[in-house]
């Protein structure tokens, strides 16, 4: 009735992207604080969908869907929802909007090149490292600044922000060698995003 491929391995995908959708609500609404906190939790989400992917049973085909989704995914929660935060700030400039097309033109152009390096590759097989900046990374970076300018008095987070973006695109298509986490480092980085998620809550 419907098209897709429609397996079990995609619902932490999927729930990634809507926190994501939530998250830009959040931002619209001016409400930062759930607006980062969602961030965090659709990259928690991205850190994890490939793990619990490769632990459920896929045709070839299920597997070639399951990446494209991937990147779809990481295109709205990691690319567009930074875009939408700036709008959300009122930096609406000439050099925020340049900022806003170089970060979505890096970003899908770092996917794009991640699908190809990994097409004739088995799908059930992690990559060992990342060519570029994760685009996930900006689930880690942007809530991180948003904290750590909000406890500083005089910093401004619409300035750091502004500036950040350039930078983030810059790193997204730079050619460098990025190791992936993997083993233990997974539940490490779940415990730091729990309280990461705790210090938003209670502390800001």
């Amino acid at each position: 009735m419907f098209i897709g491929k429609y397996n079990k391995s995609l619902i932490v995908t999927y729930i990634g992207v809507i926190f994501a959708i939530l998250g830009m609500n959040f931002s619209l609404l001016g409400n930062l604080k759930y607006t980062m906190i969602c961030m965090v939790i659709a990259g928690v989400c991205d850190l994890f969908d490939g793990k619990i992917a490769r632990m459920c049973d896929r045709t070839e085909e299920e597997k070639k869907f399951g990446v494209e989704i991937d990147s779809l995914a990481d295109t709205v929660a990691f690319v567009v929802f930074p875009v939408v935060i700036g709008y959300s700030l009122g930096l609406n400039e000439w050099y925020n909007i340049l900022g806003y097309a170089l970060l979505v033109l890096a970003g899908i152009t770092r996917l794009g090149y991640f699908n190809i390096s990994v097409i004739d590759k088995n799908k059930d097989k992690p990559v060992k490292s990342y060519s570029g900046l994760p685009v996930t990374s900006t689930s880690v970076i942007i809530p991180a600044l948003w904290f750590i300018t909000s406890m500083i008095k005089g910093l401004s987070f619409e300035i750091v922000f502004s500036y950040v973006i350039y930078l983030i695109a810059f790193l997204f298509v730079f050619n460098m060698k990025i190791p992936k986490i993997k083993g233990k480092a997974y539940l490490v980085v779940g415990i730091i995003a729990v309280v990461g998620i705790a210090l938003l809550l209670f502390l800001v």
